[in-house]
């Protein structure tokens, strides 16, 4: 069996012959610093994973109306880029750092509804760049599956609103100012359904993610996530699916007290079942069982893997004793591709050759 039909059967709820295991993406640092240089798809193959390669370049549509400058100034281990959109209506400014690891958001673009407006009126909508992304698609064969997300900042709607205009602001938002919030995250979908409709069909992807660590229950509550996150994902997630596609709902955080509004979603696989030493609120195995019991019935799991404390700092005692507590947990009935459960940037080469060689050994 390939990796990829091994993996669209887990992806299916289906047992395939072993267990599929994978990583969420590698991170260019690590691939400089750790693995030689390779590519992505190259590092899946020198490690003996299950490829999930994630494709996102997209192409920029030049706008008069959206006409974008950025100057760059050295901090310290560090560069800040200073952007500045010129519109017909107005100006905007935001502003990112980044460092040879990764980058961030240090001035939201959105401040207001001043700024909403100038986005919702002149923002043009990037293209995927489909060309490349069916070169990567024969690249990658049948090593595993090729996944993708939607435009802007991140997959999800919420997700994205908070790196617009940032998360405390868009939370006390929900409550001083919901109609905002609401026409903030109805732009943001809009876009994200036009480009669903414009670049998606008649790719070759295998999975969307959407979502986003900013809707995890350690970061909002269960009410604001059902007000603020479900009725947007619900949607984007029966565009996709009205086109064939099967999506995967990232919450890089705390799942538990959200497992119903994951399932009501209509996404097909829920990532990343975080444990408490990465962020997410998966303490105990009970936890896990309990969020298992309330996902498994109906969709797919992906992740459970601590990417940091086992992954980068174990042994492979303490790594193939991992592996065999989640296939406990997680993975007996199938339905299952194992995964860390987000990114890192140290893991030596043979700690993940020890994940995938551990993880091989459980068959169906």
């Amino acid at each position: 069996m390939t990796s990829k039909e091994r993996m669209m059967l887990a992806l299916n709820r289906e047992k395939p012959d072993r267990l599929p295991v994978t990583i969420h993406q590698w991170q260019p640092y690590h691939l400089a610093e750790h693995m030689g240089g390779v590519s992505d798809i190259e590092a899946n193959r020198a490690t003996g994973l299950d490829a999930s390669i994630t494709f996102f370049e997209t192409l920029e549509r030049p706008s008069p109306d959206w006409r974008l400058s950025s100057v760059s100034s050295k901090a310290d281990g560090y560069v800040l880029i200073d952007h500045t959109i010129e519109t017909p209506g107005g100006t905007l400014h935001y502003q990112q750092g980044r460092n040879a690891i990764t980058t961030w958001v240090s001035e939201h673009l959105v401040k207001g509804e001043a700024e909403l407006e100038l986005l919702r009126k002149y923002r043009p909508l990037p293209l995927l760049d489909r060309e490349r992304a069916r070169k990567v698609h024969a690249e990658l064969g049948d090593d595993g599956i090729l996944r993708t997300f939607l435009c802007g900042f991140q997959g999800g709607c919420w997700q994205d609103a908070c790196e617009l205009y940032g998360a405390e602001n868009l939370i006390m938002a929900t409550f001083d100012k919901p109609h905002f919030v609401h026409d903030l995250l109805s732009v943001l979908q809009a876009e994200k359904l036009r480009y669903i409709e414009e670049s998606l069909p008649g790719m070759p992807f295998d999975l969307i993610e959407t979502g986003g660590g900013a809707a995890s229950n350690t970061l909002i509550s269960p009410a604001i996530h059902e007000e603020f996150c479900l009725p947007y994902d619900r949607v984007q997630h029966d565009a996709l699916r009205a086109l064939g596609f099967k999506t995967v709902y990232h919450t890089c955080g705390g799942m538990s007290r959200i497992t119903t509004l994951i399932r009501d979603n209509h996404c097909d696989a829920s990532e990343t079942l975080s444990p408490t030493g990465v962020g997410g609120d998966i303490d105990t195995d009970a936890t896990a069982r309990q969020v298992y019991a309330d996902l498994h019935p109906t969709l797919a799991l992906i992740g459970g893997m601590d990417q940091n404390n086992i992954l980068e700092r174990g042994d492979a005692a303490m790594i193939e004793g991992e592996v065999e507590r989640l296939f406990g947990l997680y993975g007996q009935d199938g339905g299952y591709i194992m995964s860390a459960c987000d990114h890192f940037f140290a893991a030596p080469r043979e700690n993940i050759r020890h994940f995938a060689e551990a993880a091989r050994k459980y068959t169906y």
